[in-house]
C-alpha cells in the first residue's frame, strides 16, 4: 500500500519539491477541465491535491470516478502555489501536492449527511451515525482537548507524588444517592453486582491502606433521570487524601483548574478563588451553584409584605414560608405576553404557583400587584431594592425550595434574554459549609445531602442530637460559571460517628452491616483523617470546549433518554443469555 509518509496537516513551503505520500479522505473535490483539485484530510488537517489529466493520466481517470469520503492515499511532489491561490486560513495553505500515483483504499457510499458540516443533520441524526460524525472537524477538536486535559491532570497529580490506582467496576450496590446499574450474577444465583456510582468506599479503603495520595480518571455511572450536562456512564476525576483538611483540598482543587484551564485554553485564572457559605448561595442566588457573571441577585421581601395588604403572600409567612424578589433592571419593557411567558415558565419547570410583579414608572411602582402596597411602602421598596426607573420586580411566595428554584431559574432566564453574561469571563468559585442533612418529606426522614460519608462540621456536633438539620458538613463544591464542576468532602474516619451518622439517616445496624460492614471493620485498624473530592470530567470539557452539552465532548455518548441510537443500546438478549443469569423477563 501507499504508506503515508506525511499527514495532511504537516507540509509546509519548506516541503516544496519533496516527493511524498498522504492517505485520507476525499473531503472536497472541484473539476477544472484536465485539472481535479482535491481536499484530501485526516485528523491533522487538510492538504489540497492536484491530479493533471496530461501529466498523469491514469491517476487522473481513477479519481475521476470517485466521491466524497472515499479513503486514497497518493504519491506526488509538493509544490508551490501562486500567490493569489494561497489559503492562509489552513497550515497547508501554501503548497499543493501534484498526484503521481493514486491508491484507492475504500470507496464510501452516500454520507448520511455532509460532515464538512456538522449542522447539516439533526442530533439523533448525527448520533445514530456518531462514527461519522466523529469526522468532523469540531468533534475531533473536542476529543484532543479532552486528550490533553487528561494528560495535563495525570502529569499534575504525578508531580504533586499521587498515585493513580485503578478501583473495582464490579462492586457491591451501596445507597449513595442515585439508582445503581445492576449487574446480575451467573455463578452465583439470585445476587448481582452494581456498577459504581463513584469509587467512594474504595478510596476511603485505600486511605486505610496507607496510600496517602490517590487519584484516577474512572467510569462512574448512575441510573438517573437525564438532562444535557448528563450521562448515565461519566467520567470523574477522582482524588483523595490522608492527614490533610478542608483547606488543603481546596488549594489542590484550586490549583488543579488553574493548571488545566491555562494549558487547554490559556485562561489565567485567579491564584485563589472566591469562597461562598451554601446559605449565602441560596439567599442570594437562590442555587448552590452560582453564576456570578452577573448580579440581579434575590432579595428579602418579606417585611415589605407584612406591611402590605397582599394577603396571599402573607399566608405563605404565615405558613413558615419565603418571599423574595429580583429588579431586572430596564425590564420593565415586558409586555404582559412576556410575564405569562415567564409565569408558566416557572409553574411547569419549578412548580411556582405563580409570579408576581411591579414596574417602576416615573418613581413609583404600578401594575401587577402594586395596588396591595401603599404609597409610602411603594417608597420604601424602591429605596430599600434600589429600584430604578424602567426597572420590574418580580416576587415570588412560597416554600423556600420552590422560591430560590424559581427565582434562580428566572434570574438565569432574564439574564439571557438581556444578553447581561458576559461570555469571555470565567467566574470560578467554591460553595461551602453545606447542611449535613436535609429532611425528606415523603420518607419523613433525614437525607445526608451528600453522601453518608461525609463529616460533620466539627463546631456543630453539639446539634447531632438536638437539630440535626442546622448541622453544618465539611463538605464543598467548585463552580464554574453555573456548573458544579467537582465536589467533595472531608469524610468520617472513626466508627462510632459513622454509626451515631447511619443512625440519623435511619440506616438500622443490620443494614450499615449489610451494606458497608467491610468499610466500618477496615475503620477498626487505624484509618486516618481523610478527604477528597471529584471533578466532573465531563463537563469540565464541555466548558472548556464552548460547548452546551456533555455529549459533544463524550465519543459515544447516550441521548437524554439514556439510549445510543448508533448501536441500539439498550436492547433485548436472548432466552439463553436470561437463563444463564438466573433470569426471567415479567411482561406487564
Amino acid at each position: 500500500m501507499l504508506k503515508r509518509s506525511h499527514n495532511c496537516g504537516e507540509l509546509r513551503k519548506k516541503n516544496v519539491g519533496n516527493e511524498v505520500i498522504l492517505n485520507g479522505w476525499i473531503s472536497k473535490r472541484r473539476d477544472h477541465g484536465g485539472l481535479i483539485f482535491i481536499d484530501l484530510r485526516d485528523r491533522y488537517g487538510k492538504t489540497q491535491i492536484i491530479f493533471n489529466e496530461e501529466i498523469q493520466p491514469d491517476a487522473y481517470n481513477q479519481i475521476f470516478r470517485l466521491g466524497l469520503e472515499d479513503v486514497i492515499g497518493v504519491k506526488g511532489k509538493v509544490i508551490l502555489r501562486p500567490d493569489d491561490a494561497i489559503n492562509s486560513d489552513i497550515s497547508t495553505g501554501e503548497i499543493d501536492i501534484e498526484v503521481i500515483e493514486i491508491q484507492v483504499f475504500n470507496e464510501a457510499d452516500q454520507m448520511p449527511f455532509n460532515v464538512n458540516d456538522r449542522n447539516s443533520a439533526s442530533e439523533d441524526h448525527r448520533l445514530k451515525f456518531r462514527y461519522l460524525e466523529l469526522r468532523t472537524k469540531e468533534m475531533q477538536e473536542n476529543l484532543k482537548l479532552r486528550h490533553e486535559t487528561a494528560q495535563i491532570t495525570r502529569k499534575f497529580l504525578h508531580e504533586k507524588e499521587f498515585i493513580e490506582v485503578e478501583t473495582p467496576i464490579l462492586m457491591k450496590s451501596t445507597p449513595e444517592g442515585a439508582r445503581d446499574f445492576l449487574v446480575p450474577s451467573r455463578l452465583h444465583k439470585g445476587k448481582f453486582y452494581a456498577l459504581p456510582q463513584s469509587p467512594q468506599t474504595y478510596k476511603q479503603l485505600l486511605m486505610v491502606s496507607g496510600i496517602d495520595k490517590y487519584f484516577q480518571i474512572v467510569k462512574c455511572f448512575r441510573d438517573e433521570d437525564f438532562r444535557a450536562d448528563r450521562q448515565p456512564e461519566f467520567t470523574q476525576i477522582d482524588i483523595e487524601m490522608s492527614f490533610i483538611q478542608q483547606d488543603d483540598i481546596i488549594k489542590i482543587g484550586t490549583d488543579l483548574t488553574r493548571k488545566i484551564w491555562s494549558e487547554t485554553i490559556g485562561i489565567e485564572l485567579p491564584n485563589k478563588f472566591p469562597v461562598m457559605t451554601y446559605q449565602d448561595a441560596l439567599e442570594n442566588y437562590g442555587i448552590d451553584r452560582p453564576d456570578t457573571r452577573f448580579g440581579m441577585l434575590l432579595q428579602e421581601f418579606s417585611e415589605f409584605v407584612q406591611k402590605s395588604n397582599f394577603n396571599a403572600f402573607k399566608t405563605v409567612l404565615d405558613n413558615d414560608g419565603r418571599v423574595k424578589a429580583i429588579v431586572a433592571s430596564g425590564c420593565a419593557k415586558y409586555s404582559r405576553k412576556i410575564i405569562d411567558e415567564l409565569t408558566d415558565f416557572l409553574k411547569q419547570y419549578h412548580n411556582a404557583k405563580g409570579l408576581a410583579w411591579m414596574k417602576s414608572t416615573n418613581g413609583d411602582l404600578e401594575g401587577g400587584i402594586s395596588k396591595f402596597f401603599n404609597e409610602d411602602l411603594r417608597q420604601e421598596i424602591i429605596k430599600s431594592c434600589n429600584i430604578n426607573d424602567n426597572d420590574i420586580v418580580f416576587i415570588v411566595g412560597d416554600k423556600s425550595k420552590i422560591v430560590f428554584s424559581a427565582l434562580s431559574a428566572l434570574r438565569l432566564e432574564i439574564a439571557k434574554r438581556e444578553n447581561l453574561i458576559d461570555q469571555n469571563i470565567w467566574a470560578p468559585i467554591w460553595i461551602v459549609d453545606f447542611p449535613l442533612v436535609e429532611w425528606n418529606e415523603d420518607e419523613n426522614r433525614f437525607d445526608a445531602l451528600h453522601h453518608p460519608f461525609t463529616s460533620p462540621n466539627f463546631d456543630d456536633i453539639d446539634k447531632m442530637d438536638s437539630n440535626p438539620g442546622n448541622v453544618r458538613s465539611l463538605a464543598y463544591d467548585i463552580v464554574m460559571n453555573g456548573y458544579e464542576i467537582g465536589g467533595g468532602s472531608i469524610r468520617i474516619h472513626s466508627s462510632e460517628l459513622q454509626a451515631k451518622i447511619f443512625n440519623l439517616l435511619g440506616i438500622s445496624n443490620e443494614e450499615a452491616e449489610e451494606k458497608f460492614g467491610f468499610l466500618m471493620n477496615a475503620f477498626k485498624y487505624g484509618a486516618p483523617p481523610h478527604g477528597g473530592m471529584a471533578f466532573g470530567f465531563d463537563r469540565i470539557v464541555m466548558l472548556l470546549a464552548n460547548c452546551s452539552q456533555i455529549r459533544d465532548v463524550i465519543a459515544f455518548p447516550k441521548t437524554t433518554s439514556a439510549i445510543s441510537l448508533m448501536d441500539n443500546s439498550p436492547a433485548n438478549v436472548d432466552k439463553n443469555q436470561l437463563k444463564d443469569l438466573h433470569l426471567e423477563i415479567i411482561r406487564t
